[in-house]
């Protein structure tokens, strides 16, 4: 095998965003669903242009021996990708065009500037008098250019043109239009309508949507594993070009004249400029109006379930003491978490509470619960991480608002992440401290709970709570390596740990054993890791993989996997949820070890980041998790599998198998456990 024996993950990854797409497109997505996929598709896309494009770009200015010791041409995957996105693009206008059009057979419309009433021109206008006309900047001149905003160009004769900022920050994106069944209109569209009322003097010819989006801030830490390599990046820019252009998005109709002004203007390169539809912010169909009436066109409603211990005990404490708990969300209450935190806050005999934040809600019952444990004398230890992407000023003013209340808070240190999602309780018990833990695959955050599908351990398990003491140890700096029995704490075991248990299993299969890895993960992208699965599909060891994100691992029947076997089969799930969680099962000689937590087989997640998997020792539990994991193993409705070719194929349902619909199945798995414990 070559050197380079991996997909790239950056183009790899628009094969992910394709998958998006394909929900959008598809006829068993409810028709109103599938603008939300439109918009996860449109909102990705722009996150990847921030970072993913921007590294690249950065990249490119380096001498050539720098470039060359990260092993890719930064031109060549540029083209590629912006090759790739630019079909997907023609691809998502069609799907929008479609899903519009099968809108309009249900009696929801989206009108445009050019087919509005009478009724519906006059109420637009006076809407625009009252309320938007106010609230648009018009610049004639040249101007700085916001990240994301949404702005029109009007042309004027003789090569002249003026810029509108569209206010989606002041005003909804959709307007309710009067008439017949549901009506709507983009906010762009009262614009465009009533332009001459913001421009009197100038002879308007056309209007056209635009929108920048500018470099999010260089994150190599996060995905190089040379530290030193990082930093000699870092040294041979002149600087680091925060707010860097990375693409303008242009209405494909604009005269050629206008885009060689707005390119000269704003100092773009032609690999900036990406020609585009009439309306941009397509991630704003997550806020589409949905008309009462329309439940039809809607996911059917899946409650929250309680769960079948937690939810009901009277003394969360002594539930947790007497057997370990698992929860699943979206599938169960997020409340189980709050109510751990809440009852922590007022139990008498709590004495501290230590947990980590990666990205927290604006606003939540967790946060209420630390605010109400400082308020009630606990000690409380924070753990916030300051460079969680796009929540940094979120956190960090959280964080801010804990330390004025009394709470330890610490910031993470440059190049460490803390990404583990954890929280201990310590409790006076018969003259005694008592440990109970809390470990997740997600995020202590109630909103993305409910779309977010993760696990979490609750326990009081010596056996890991000693362990996750020693993490709190770390995280306090008070200790610079923990001594570690259970868990798998990156970067100090979890590597090591992973392609050990990997070794056991190609060391089981030439013996003849059975010898199988099972892994569930958002992203796979370590070489190491990679190298080992490749090691242990030669020898014959069953690897089952779940990625839902991007996958660096190339599946034989290639030039460069020659001589590869291949009993690996790898697939993707994405449908209503986000799929989150991490499962790691190795064979383990007939004695199965599961492992669930924070970390993707990663680079930056095995060595530059804080995290945290702990092992499943509660039987039950161990089935419950099995079970789960076998539903989506199984799922062939939603399933797509990851070949060499990226197709995207959907996992084919043999003639006689039963439908699976992986996360309705497991809704009704624990709807069934929690009506049979009632």
């Amino acid at each position: 095998m070559k050197k380079d024996n991996f997909k790239h993950r950056d183009i790899n990854w628009l094969y992910f965003n394709e998958r998006v797409l394909l929900e959008a497109k598809s006829n068993d997505t409810p028709l109103l669903e599938r603008l939300k996929f439109l918009a996860i598709f449109s909102s990705n896309l722009d996150e990847y242009f921030k970072v993913r494009v921007s590294q690249l770009r950065q990249i490119k200015q380096l001498d050539k021996k720098f470039r060359k010791k990260l092993m890719f041409k930064a031109n060549t995957t540029l083209q590629h990708i912006l090759q790739t996105i630019n079909q997907q693009q023609v691809e998502f206008g069609n799907v929008i065009k479609n899903t519009l059009s099968e809108l309009e057979k249900h009696d929801i419309y989206i009108r445009n500037a050019s087919n509005f009433t009478d009724e519906q021109e006059q109420y637009v206008a006076s809407l625009f008098d009252k309320s938007i006309k106010e609230l648009c900047a018009v610049h004639k001149e040249n101007l700085e250019l916001t990240d994301g905003a949404l702005y029109m160009v009007v042309s004027h004769p003789n090569q002249e043109y003026s810029i509108v900022e569209i206010p989606t920050l002041n005003q909804d994106r959709f307007i309710s239009l009067p008439g017949i069944g549901h009506q709507f209109c983009f906010l762009d569209d009262a614009i465009r309508l009533n332009i001459k009322k913001l421009l009197p003097e100038k002879e308007i010819i056309g209007c056209y949507s635009i929108k920048l989006s500018r470099d999010a801030e260089l994150y190599l830490e996060d995905d190089y594993s040379d530290i030193e390599l990082v930093e000699k990046i870092y040294n041979s820019l002149d600087k680091r070009l925060y707010g860097q252009a990375t693409r303008l998005l242009y209405d494909e109709s604009m005269p050629s004249w206008l885009i060689e002004s707005l390119k000269s203007d704003f100092d773009l390169g032609t690999v900036d400029l990406s020609p585009g539809g009439i309306y941009h912010n397509l991630s704003d169909f997550f806020s589409f109006p949905l008309p009462e009436g329309t439940e039809h066109l809607q996911y059917q409603e899946k409650p929250s379930l309680p769960h079948p211990k937690l939810s009901f005990s009277e003394n969360i404490f002594e539930s947790i003491a007497q057997k370990d708990q698992l929860v699943h969300f979206p599938y169960q209450d997020f409340k189980v978490v709050e109510d751990f935190l809440s009852s922590a806050a007022t139990d008498i005999n709590v004495t501290a509470i230590k947990m980590t934040i990666y990205r927290i809600a604006e606003t939540s019952s967790l946060a209420d619960a630390i605010l109400k444990a400082l308020e009630n004398g606990k000690d409380v230890t924070l753990f916030v991480e300051a460079q969680a992407r796009f929540d940094e000023a979120n956190n960090i003013k959280w964080g801010r608002i804990f330390e004025e209340k009394g709470a330890k808070v610490i910031f993470s240190i440059p190049q460490v992440k803390v990404h583990s999602k954890i929280a201990m309780v310590l409790r006076k018990e018969n003259g005694k401290l008592k440990r109970y833990a809390y470990i997740g695959t997600g995020n202590f955050n109630s909103k993305t709970s409910k779309i977010y599908c993760d696990h979490g351990l609750f326990t009081a398990n010596k056996k890991i709570t000693k362990d996750l003491g020693q993490v709190f140890q770390v995280l306090e700096r008070k200790i610079i390596v923990p001594k570690l029995k259970r868990l798998l704490v990156s970067p100090f075991n979890t590597r090591i740990t992973f392609l050990n248990l990997i070794q056991n299993e190609i060391n089981a299969a030439r013996e003849g054993k059975k010898a199988s890895i099972t892994a569930k993960m958002n992203s796979l992208e370590d070489s190491d890791m990679i190298r080992a699965l490749y090691r242990a599909v030669n020898v014959g060891v069953n690897v089952r993989l779940i990625v839902r994100g991007f996958c660096c691992y190339l599946t034989a029947n290639n030039s460069l996997t020659e001589g590869m076997k291949d009993n690996v089969y790898i697939t993707s799930i994405v449908d209503r949820y986000l799929e989150h969680g991490r499962i790691y099962v190795f064979e383990n000689g007939g004695d199965e070890l599961m492992y669930i937590g924070s970390a993707d087989w990663m680079t930056r997640n095995l060595d530059r980041r804080i995290e945290v998997l702990t092992p499943i020792l509660d039987e039950d539990i161990f089935d419950e998790l099995k079970h789960i994991l076998t539903l989506q193993l199984k799922d062939n409705q939603k399933a797509r599998i990851l070949d060499l070719d990226n197709s995207n194929r959907k996992v084919e349902k043999l003639p006689n198998e039963k439908s699976i619909r992986s996360q309705y199945a497991i809704y009704d798995y624990l709807k069934n456990k929690l009506d049979e414990n009632r």
